[in-house]
Parts: structure tokens; sequence; C-alpha cells
């Protein structure tokens, strides 16, 4: 695998990762609990598209000159490289909010690392994206506290997001050829090494919202290498990909 080939394949891990959570958390405009919440969810979900911008458009610039609108909208379901945990389905308020936790800690720790990158273009990225990912980690982590530590069926809901979700983490820390080139230029951290301040910050933050880690760490295999993706994601781009499939190359 050349550089070029594995700095590709990790632009759009870190592209489908925030272009699909993104896309997930958009679906509580109009549905969430509380306008206060309507709000701060459709604004989370705008920053993840803001840094899919950015991620898939450096992608493309190496992928023959493609824009990010045609890395987002004209892939299959195979070709994406996100991690599972961003496509499970919403669920209900605490579970979307788990899951969102859950990325946020490792997308901060990502991209704190990745600031020092040797290539000054993923660096640049990174220090944007991290200020608006710093918010949105302050913010899930206090509401898993208050859900956690709440009534007894908000941390009951609570504790069952986490153990549904928590099989997917694993994957987030796992790595591969890709990670290996991109380790040995200096681009990106070994995946593995983040997982030490991840279990730290996750530990403190589930301590004090009075919630259990699931005894298995059994992590789900394949989904950012297209080998396999839970049976939603398909769905989920038949509704995003809608309009750009079938009127293609429009434009307003």
């Amino acid at each position: 695998m050349t550089r070029d080939e594995a700095i590709l394949q990790f632009l759009l891990r870190m592209g489908d990762n925030t272009l699909i959570l993104g896309h997930r958390v958009s679906e509580w405009c109009g549905h969430a609990p509380v306008l206060e919440e309507d709000i701060a969810l459709a604004n989370t979900a705008l920053d993840l598209i803001g840094q899919t911008q950015m991620w898939l458009g450096l992608a493309g610039d190496i992928d023959g000159g493609k824009s990010a609108d045609d890395l987002a909208f004209l892939r299959d379901a195979w070709d994406f490289r996100n991690v599972l945990l961003v496509e499970v389905p919403n669920g209900d308020f605490g579970r979307t909010l788990m899951r969102q936790f859950l990325f946020d800690a490792w997308h901060s720790i990502m991209l704190g690392r990745l600031m020092k990158s040797s290539d000054e273009r993923v660096a640049a990225i990174a220090a944007k994206a991290s200020k608006e990912v710093t918010y949105h980690l302050e913010r899930s982590g206090d509401t898993v506290v208050g859900l956690g530590d709440g009534t007894e069926e908000s941390h009951a809901r609570m504790q069952e997001a986490l153990d549904y979700l928590w099989p997917y983490v694993g994957e987030m820390f796992a790595s591969d050829d890709v990670d290996a080139e991109m380790v040995a230029a200096g681009i990106t951290p070994n995946p593995a090494s983040l997982r030490a301040e991840y279990d730290a910050l996750i530990m403190r933050v589930l301590s004090e919202a009075t919630l259990t880690i699931p005894e298995s760490r059994f992590a789900h295999k394949g989904g950012r290498d297209g080998r396999m993706h839970t049976e939603h994601l398909g769905h989920l781009l038949t509704q995003m990909q809608w309009l750009q499939r079938a009127y293609p190359g429009a434009s307003w």
C-alpha cells in the first residue's frame, strides 16, 4: 500500500465517521424531547457535517479531484469506512446521547493527537475540528451524567444504552495496514495508543453517572474496511443520497 492510498483511506474513515453520525444526529431535528435539545442536536449535526466537508474535501483532492459531495453521495454502502458505532439507529434520546459521548471521547483524543501530525493539512483540519468537539464532549458527558444519575427510569435507560453500545467501542482502537503506514509516516497515532486515555475519561464520567461498563469488551469487526456494516447503513444512505441519485448533477 502506498502512502497516498493509505492517507486516502484514513481521510475517508474520518470523514465517513462525521458524515454518518452527523446524519444520524440530524434525524432528531424537530423530534427532540425539548426545544433546547432540538437546537443543540441540530448544531452538533451541522458541526459534524462541516468537519466532513474538510476531511472528504481533502480526500477528494487526493482521489483525482473529486468533490466532498461526490464522495458523500455517489459511493455505495460497502465503500464507506466509518466505524459501526456511528451508524447504529438513534433509539431513544438516552441511547443517542450515550452513542455521542462514546464517540466524542474518542474523537477528542484522536483530534488532539492529529494536531501534531506530520501532514500540515491533517493537523490544520484537526485543530479546527477540535474546538467544536471539545464542546460536543462537554455537552454529551454532562448529559450522560445528568440522565445516569437522575431518576430511576433515566438511569435504567442510560445503562441499557451503554450495555447496547459498548460492544461497538473496541473497533475504534483496532489497527490495520492503513494505520501502520500512517503511524510510520508520523501522520496519525496508533489507534491502540488512545485506549488508556479513553478508558480513563470514560470511567471518570460513567462513575459520576453511576453507570457500569459491561464486562464484555468484544468489538464488532469490519466496519471501516467495507467488508461488513450493520443492516442499517444501506437504509440510511437511501435517505441521505436520494436527491443526488434521483437528479444526478443537480445544483442549486
